[in-house]
């Protein structure tokens, strides 16, 4: 119960975090963040340009988010699509009740700080097990299917969207929307890894040991590979395992614990092929 609520409280704190960003940074440097909340303040300020009409935010973003909704209920998990339908609610609301704020009016601090802002509120989502919407359904969907982390691929939407804010707002604001989109994805990289991956060389006198501490901590395998100290020419064990960048740091201290004399080669993954357990969402 204490870990539910806990999860709930960081949500709720995540859509404020992205209310206040879209009432302060974004609407003041009218700019226009991926997926969802991006197609969503277009299709407002279109709607107020062509048509002199001024539709609610939670309207239109509670139904752009429909079909994403159903992608992730279906195919991802129930408990984490619920999580995510409360982000959603709580900040398209959040968003029409919030008055706006002007913090400053320089475009390039906007571009960056409320990407920041912005990246941070999507990872608090992701590590609570839930999500701000919209295409990240698509890209957790993808990444747990095809194995790659895949939120780089909702890039061709954002360029969609992007060249129609340019075309139909000028092409300054698409530009700096994209330094937000830049700067949210480097947050989002740094502090969500889950599909990201890590591949662990260890040199240790206790393989069996740390293949068993490896399996028990991030449910994947290792390779025990034969070696050679050339500088004592005795014989050495490597074991050779991937694993998610998540759980790099507990398998690194669960080795440690094993044998204190292990050296430890950490790598980033770039490119894996064949089957990689990923810990399915609730």
């Amino acid at each position: 119960m204490k870990r539910e609520v806990r999860k709930i409280l960081i949500i709720i704190l995540a859509a404020l975090l992205m209310a206040v960003n879209i009432k302060t940074f974004v609407r003041t440097g009218g700019l226009y963040p991926g997926g969802a909340t991006g197609l969503t303040i277009l299709i407002q300020r279109i709607a107020e340009l062509f048509f002199h009409m001024e539709i609610p935010y939670s309207i239109v973003n509670l139904l752009l988010n429909s079909v994403p909704i159903y992608i992730g209920y279906k195919f991802i998990g129930k408990k984490f699509t619920i999580y995510s339908c409360l982000m959603i609610v709580l900040t398209s609301v959040l968003t029409d009740l919030l008055p706006a704020y002007v913090i400053t009016q320089d475009i390039l601090l906007i571009s960056v700080f409320g990407g920041i802002l912005n990246g941070l509120a999507i990872s608090l989502c992701l590590l609570m097990g839930a999500t701000s919407g919209g295409t990240d359904f698509i890209a957790i969907y993808l990444s747990e299917k095809k194995g790659v982390d895949s939120f780089n691929v909702i890039l061709g939407l954002n360029i969609v969207i992007l060249s129609a804010a340019g075309v139909l707002f000028g092409w300054d604001k698409a530009l700096y929307s994209i330094l937000f989109q830049y700067a949210s994805t480097q947050v989002l990289h740094s502090l969500y890894k889950k599909f990201q991956q890590g591949t662990l060389f260890i040199v240790t006198d206790k393989p069996k040991e740390v293949c068993s501490a490896i399996y028990q901590i991030s449910n994947h395998g290792a390779t025990i590979l034969e070696g050679e100290g050339s500088f004592e020419n005795c014989e050495r064990k490597v074991v050779y395992s991937v694993v998610s960048s998540a759980e790099t740091k507990k398998v690194i201290r669960a080795v440690k614990n094993i044998d204190t004399n292990a050296f430890i080669n950490v790598i980033k993954t770039q490119e894996l092929k064949g089957h990689f357990y990923q810990k399915p969402e609730e």
